[in-house]
Parts: structure tokens; sequence; C-alpha cells
């Protein structure tokens, strides 16, 4: 059985300031880099040796992946491939809500339901079944029993309730910056089975 290991990106500058991000960009922080560390570090520790690593497109994901690979090189641990950009691993679109305070979202930020689609922004159905698709594909594509992933706060929160039934592990965990989310994927049945979620930080 094939493993994910979906990882959320390390903080940035508007996650300190809190303004929505979404599809546009800041950078990682230094915490944010050493929370990228950190989790390199948690793969080190239990000799995870990802065959495969993907990672939206934005900066803050990418280079949260590069950090990633360029540990586990290091550490005899990242097989020697790239980093594969796939757009579907994107944050959620929040419209022209996006730079702004967060504060001005007219719903909660991680899952405001259907309450952006009239402002043009993403619905959590729509980024639910987006979520669910993309991993879905990278696992039967990838051929590598370990695959690393790195996303975004509200997709890898939709990703998850998507499975909450299939979970092994506590659920009401809060996804941190540079968590580590854990899953089994039975490409037979198409089921993700999340066994554990790692913050880096308390």
């Amino acid at each position: 059985m094939a493993r994910l290991y979906l990882v959320r990106h390390g903080q940035t500058e508007f996650n300190l300031q809190h303004r929505v991000q979404g599809r546009c960009d800041s950078p990682l922080t230094e915490r944010g880099l050493e929370q990228a560390h950190r989790a390199a570090r948690w793969f080190t520790e239990h000799s995870i040796a990802p065959g495969a690593i993907f990672s939206s497109p934005l900066g803050r994901a990418f280079r949260t992946a590069e950090v990633l690979r360029d540990d586990l090189r290091a550490a005899g641990l990242a097989a020697p491939c790239g980093i594969a950009a796939v757009e579907g691993l994107q944050e959620r679109s929040y419209g022209p809500f996006e730079g702004g305070p967060a504060s001005e979202v007219p719903a909660e930020l991680w899952d405001p339901g259907e309450a952006l689609v009239p402002f043009g922004g993403e619905g959590s159905r729509a980024l639910r079944a987006r979520a669910v698709s993309t991993l879905t594909d990278i696992m039967r594509g990838a051929r590598a029993q370990a695959v690393l992933a790195v996303s975004h706060g509200s997709f890898t929160l939709q990703f998850k309730l998507a499975w909450a039934h299939a979970a092994a592990c506590p659920q009401d965990v809060p996804l941190g910056n540079c968590c580590i989310l854990v899953f089994d994927f039975d490409e037979r049945t198409g089921v993700f089975s999340n066994l554990e979620i790692a913050n880096q930080e308390p």
C-alpha cells in the first residue's frame, strides 16, 4: 500500500500579518524556513525516503518543498528527482479578498463553505473535490511507495475532511505550518486513511 505525506507550507509574511493569501503569494519567514527544516528532520528520524515529490506551484509551497528535498538528499533519503509543480495542489481562490485582511473574509477563513462563490472565489465543495481528484491522480501516477506533496492550509483541511470517515487517528488537531499528514492509499478502492498528523511546533 502506498503512503502519502501531505505537508502544509511554512510560515509566511502574510501569515504574520493575518492577510489572505489564496492564489497570491508571500515569502517564507525565517521561522517558516526553520519549520521546513524541522519537517525534514521528522522524515529523517523516521527513515522515510520519498520516491516522488510534488508541490503547489505557489512560491511559499514550492520553497518549502525545496528545503525538504535538499535536506532529505543531504541525509540520503530523497530520490534524485525534481519537484513536480501541480496546479491542482494550489490553495483555494479567495477572489477579491486575496491580499487583504483575513478579518474581511465574510466567513471562516479555511472553511468558508460556499460563501466565497458569489465573489468569484472557490467554494469548499469544489476545493474538496479538487483536492481528492488531484491527490488520487498523483498517487496513481507516481509509482512510488512514499509520496511527498506540499500544499496549503485550506486545501489540506478540505482533503482531511473528505477522508475523516476513514481516519485511523484523532482528527480534531490543528494544522500548523509544516504539519505532516500521513495517509495510506489503497489503489484498489481509492480510499485514503489518515494515520497521523505531526505538527512541528506545540
